[in-house]
């Protein structure tokens, strides 16, 4: 400890009352570089200091959006020019799916944003010494004493009018604290050569750990358990049957448990002839129709099922279901071409329901009928 580099002159004190009082007699003395230190937040002392408000809040404010902001633009042109994909018949810039990712990120940017601007320009990292630290006067207002400290760099700092002032406020102590010379010789700045060859080995320690450790030891025993489990994976061959498939075909006539099958696979015929529509044209019935149709069938079939497809040319269009032969079709064709599918056309029965794929007759009889009107519709 060099005693002719004095950093500041503290004074302890026993209560809060007595630490604002002293607070108000220094900040009325005309000091400016003090600062206050307490075991637990004191009311009144932002009044007591006359502290302003903090810029921080500004720091974490540009943070947030930052990162809000790239992290949607990102999306955007993942969704826009990267991976142009319709997704559950979506179009391209569905912005609502885009929110939760970008709450998410915005967070995340403010407050990694707002500590890396702490350390680095309020608390001078890579320093992490201050002539404060490990003093008595630290060790008693970090448990139960309230103390003020005033910095040597203060302008009107006169190290005996600050003593004078500060016993006057009959403190437990007042002492002097000066620096260490063994820290002001390892004083650090963020480009010191050896700071920066610090953190490119630690750079290099946590990326080679970390790939030995993902893509070396877990393989090792006893580590390796969950790859090599007593299981068969699929698509995999397997001595065990003599076709060498490990993948099994459900026995006939085998149903799951609370299913009933669909009675007329493979015969549409009976299914126009016996299946009827169990749901009324009510306006819920259509607006559930209408956003099944939109999400599963529009992007082959077109908005209102002219044929005009939304994949822009990226799969075969299919035909117009307002022609002569689907609209004198019965409920159970339709119905029966959505649960078993049709020429190219998959099944969609694991993906609508049996309620929804009836609603969706509905919604496509509304359509016929919009598209087909009679002139008595007109009265």
């Amino acid at each position: 400890m060099n005693k002719n580099l004095l950093y500041s002159v503290t004074a302890l004190f026993d209560t809060p009352d007595g630490i604002i009082h002293a607070a108000e007699a220094v900040r009325n003395a005309g000091y400016k570089r003090y600062d206050v230190h307490t075991p637990y937040p004191v009311h009144g002392m932002d009044d007591a200091m006359e502290l302003k408000d903090s810029k921080l809040g500004f720091i974490t404010l540009g943070a947030g959006l930052l990162g809000g902001a790239g992290v949607f633009a990102f999306i955007s042109w993942v969704f826009l020019a990267a991976y142009p994909n319709v997704i559950g018949g979506k179009p391209y810039f569905s912005w609502p799916a885009f929110v939760p990712v970008t709450f998410e990120i915005t967070v995340l940017s403010a407050v990694l944003l707002t500590i890396g601007s702490l350390i680095v320009f309020f608390f001078k990292f890579p320093n992490n010494s201050h002539p404060l630290h490990d003093t008595p006067y630290m060790k008693n207002v970090s448990s139960d004493k309230f103390g003020i400290s005033i910095q040597a760099n203060d302008p009107k700092f006169d190290e005996a009018a600050v003593t004078a002032l500060l016993s006057s406020l009959h403190p437990l102590t007042v002492a002097p604290v000066f620096y260490d010379e063994e820290e002001l010789r390892h004083t650090w700045t963020t480009f010191d050569p050896k700071f920066l060859a610090l953190l490119v080995g630690v750079a290099l320690f946590v990326s080679g750990s970390t790939y030995l450790h993902l893509n070396k030891l877990l393989y090792l025993p006893p580590f390796d358990w969950m790859s090599n489990q007593n299981k068969f994976k699929p698509q995999t061959p397997t001595a065990q049957y003599d076709d060498t498939r490990m993948m099994r075909s459900a026995p006939d006539g085998t149903v799951a448990r609370g299913f009933i099958p669909y009675p007329f696979k493979g015969m549409p015929d009976s299914a126009g002839k016996y299946l009827v529509n169990p749901l009324q044209p009510t306006s819920e019935a259509l607006a559930l129709g209408k956003t099944k149709f939109l999400t599963y069938c529009s992007p082959c079939h077109g908005n209102f099922a002219r044929g005009d497809s939304r994949l822009r040319g990226q799969f075969p269009n299919p035909p117009t279901l307002h022609s002569d032969k689907v609209r004198n079709w019965p409920d159970g064709n339709i119905f029966h071409v959505i649960t078993e599918g049709q020429n190219i056309m998959p099944s969609y029965a694991s993906q609508v329901s049996r309620e929804e794929r009836w609603a969706i007759v509905h919604y496509v009889r509304a359509l016929q009928r919009a598209f087909n009107a009679k002139e008595s519709d007109t009265q």
